[in-house]
C-alpha cells in the first residue's frame, strides 16, 4: 500500500515575525510548531513527510528537526526556488518575492504518487483535521468532477491573533459540506468579540462563526498536473493581471479557479480545534502557554520525539 504523505510548507520568510519563525521553539521540551503537526499526522496514519524548505535554512532545519524526525517517519526534502519555473519562463527582473504556496507544492511533483495532505509549517491545527483528512483520502467521497479533494475548515473566531491582522480564506459551504467559494481576505483584525477588515476605508465585519481555510488540504496526485497547468497560465498572464514583482500563485486562489470552472469537488471537514500560530513576535508567549496547557491536559507528552 502506498504511503499517505504529509507535505509541510516551511520555506516562508517570516518577515512579519522577524526571523525564521518555523524554527522557533515553543514546546516545553523545545519543540517547534510543526513537530506537533507531525506527531498528529503520524497518529492519524500518515507514513511519510516531505519538507518544503529554502536552501539557505537547510542545514539549520535538519539539525533542529529533520534528523530527529527521520527516526519516526520516512523523511524527504525539497527546496523552493524562485528560479524554478516551467520551461519557457524566466523570473521577472527585480523579483525577489517567492512565488507562493502553489509553486511550493509543485516542487514535490516528482516526489508524490499517493494521497497527500498539505500544511503550513507555522500553524498548529490540532488532531481532528489530520484524522478527518486521512480518513477522506483513504475512503474518498465519489465525484463526477475531474478532481476531488478536501480541506479542514476552521471557525474564524478560533483563528485570529490578538496582536495584528491576518489573512484567511473565507469559505462559502453548502448543506452537503462542499465548498462553493473561497475568498482570500486580507487584514482581518480582532476587536473584542468581533472580526473585521477594511476595504476602501470602510470597516466590514465578518461572522466569527464563518468557516475559513487555514491551508490544510487533502489532495490526490492528479491535482499536480492541474496545478502545473494553472501555474503556467498564471505566469503567462502575469503582466496583464497583477504586479509581476509581487504576485503570488496561491493554493486557495487555485482552488477557487477550479471551482468556477466546475472541475473540482472540495469536501469541507469541519474541525473544532483552536488554531494558533506565530504571525507576530507577540504571539510567541501565547503559543508557548497554549502548548504547556495541552501537555498538562494530557493531549501531548512532555517530549514529543525523545
Amino acid at each position: 500500500m502506498e504511503k499517505n504523505v504529509l507535505v509541510i510548507m516551511a520555506a516562508g520568510l517570516g518577515s512579519r515575525f522577524g526571523g525564521i519563525k518555523q524554527l522557533t521553539p515553543v514546546g516545553p521540551s523545545g519543540e517547534i510548531i510543526m513537530e506537533y503537526s507531525i506527531f498528529d499526522a503520524i497518529k492519524a496514519g500518515f507514513k511519510k513527510v516531505i519538507f518544503i524548505i529554502r536552501k539557505d535554512i537547510e542545514a539549520d532545519f535538519k539539525e533542529m528537526i529533520g534528523n530527529r524526525i527521520s527516526r519516526y517517519i520516512d523523511t524527504e526534502y525539497v527546496c523552493q526556488d524562485i528560479d524554478d519555473l516551467p520551461k519557457g519562463f524566466i523570473k521577472p527582473e527585480g523579483r525577489t518575492k517567492p512565488w507562493g504556496t502553489g509553486q511550493a507544492v509543485l516542487t514535490c511533483f516528482n516526489k508524490i504518487s499517493s494521497p497527500f495532505v498539505v500544511i503550513n509549517a507555522d500553524d498548529y491545527y490540532g488532531k481532528e483535521g489530520f484524522e478527518k483528512i486521512y480518513n477522506f483520502l483513504n475512503y474518498p467521497i465519489q465525484t463526477e468532477k475531474k478532481h476531488n479533494c478536501c480541506m479542514a475548515g476552521f471557525t474564524l473566531g478560533n483563528t485570529l491573533s490578538d496582536f495584528g491582522a491576518v489573512t484567511r480564506g473565507i469559505c462559502k459551504v453548502n448543506s452537503l459540506n462542499q465548498l462553493l467559494d473561497i475568498k482570500e481576505t486580507h487584514n482581518i483584525q480582532k476587536e473584542n468579540d468581533v472580526a473585521f477588515y477594511v476595504d476602501n476605508d470602510e470597516k466590514k465585519y465578518l461572522d466569527t462563526k464563518s468557516i475559513v481555510s487555514m491551508n490544510i488540504w487533502g489532495f490526490f496526485p492528479s491535482i499536480l498536473e492541474e496545478l502545473t497547468i494553472s501555474f503556467e497560465h498564471f505566469l503567462t498572464n502575469l503582466d496583464k493581471t497583477s504586479d509581476p514583482l509581487k504576485a503570488e500563485f496561491l493554493l486557495p486562489e487555485f482552488i477557487e479557479k477550479l471551482l468556477k470552472e466546475n472541475k473540482i469537488d472540495v469536501n469541507v471537514l469541519e474541525s473544532h480545534d483552536r488554531w494558533f500560530g506565530i504571525t507576530y513576535q507577540e504571539d510567541k508567549a501565547f503559543v508557548i502557554r497554549s502548548f504547556q496547557k495541552l501537555v498538562e491536559e494530557g493531549i501531548y507528552p512532555e517530549k514529543l520525539f525523545p
